[in-house]
């Protein structure tokens, strides 16, 4: 059992506020005690991961995924009731499911200067202006503040505008404190800000992407069987470990959730994973040919 409350808002309002804006700032959506404890939990991880190489993840930046594995109070943050229903809402035009993209903690160092702005649904080369492809929910582990490297958003540069060769909007900086949480979809732009202070701006991203594309964190690799199979099923479906219909993802021809009973190595018959649409189309076909 998780820590999670429910933010005080319908997950229904947040993703109107959501899909109008291009992102949106929910207050309290965690008790700041589980925001601490997580904030414990992987002092040490900050502590031992070197600094990144390269100009976008920055030389003055430290990352590091895989955050299920590291902390119990991850989970908090990932299996967010309100969080999961507002990704859900936004995403399931374009999928049978949504999958779990990133798990992700970022600490910007003094002196970091800001990031590229970007769209995170550019990894991806896909059709822009239309669908989204991505949710993203930033977490903060200390305050953010304009001066400390808060991230910094383009309001209204999502969906058809990200087609425009330049925002028509200012760029404000998501000042929130822990406990706080800052979604954005993927096609707003964004990045983070430059750090002018002494200390040390933590924070978590969480990403829900459409359940067909290859995420940014390999879930296999991060939870492989062994760790999966430690999870509450949601969990363990939300990392990867259930199809995406039509027969997406499979082992052998079946949900790879199987992966997790200790089936592995047992010979298995495809079944059948189709949307209701392609189940009765095929059901129909199959009923005419016996007759």
């Amino acid at each position: 059992m998780t820590d999670t409350i429910a933010a005080p808002a319908s997950a229904e309002r947040w993703s109107e506020a959501l899909l109008e804006q291009g992102y949106c700032i929910i207050r309290g959506a965690l008790p700041k005690a589980t925001v601490s404890a997580l904030d414990e939990n992987l002092a040490d991880d900050f502590a031992r991961t070197p600094f990144c190489q390269g100009g976008f993840y920055g030389a003055t930046t430290k990352r590091f995924g895989r955050l299920l594995i590291r902390s119990r109070h991850a989970a908090s943050l990932v299996q967010h009731e309100t969080m999961l229903g507002i990704a859900d809402k936004v995403l399931s035009p374009w999928c049978d499911r949504i999958q779990l993209n990133v798990t992700q903690a970022i600490a910007i160092h003094p002196g970091a200067p800001s990031q590229l702005p970007h769209r995170d649904q550019d990894m991806w080369r896909a059709p822009a202006g239309a669908a989204e492809y991505l949710i993203n929910v930033i977490w903060p582990l200390t305050a953010f503040t304009a001066e400390n490297g808060a991230t910094v958003i383009w309001p209204n540069s999502h969906g058809a505008n990200a087609l425009a060769p330049e925002p028509t909007s200012e760029p404000l900086a998501a000042e929130m404190a822990p406990g706080d949480a800052l979604l954005f979809l993927g096609s707003t732009l964004h990045g983070a800000g430059a750090n002018r202070t002494a200390e040390v701006r933590r924070g978590i991203v969480v990403g829900y992407s459409l359940g067909w594309l290859k995420p940014y964190e390999n879930q296999h690799l991060a939870y492989p069987p062994e760790v999966a199979r430690t999870f509450p099923p949601a969990l363990a479906a939300l990392v990867g470990y259930r199809q995406h219909r039509p027969n997406l993802g499979n082992y052998e021809g079946q949900c790879p959730s199987v992966l997790l009973e200790g089936r592995a190595d047992e010979p298995l018959g495809a079944i059948d994973a189709l949307r209701p649409d392609q189940a009765a189309m095929v059901d129909a076909y199959v009923a005419s040919q016996a007759t």
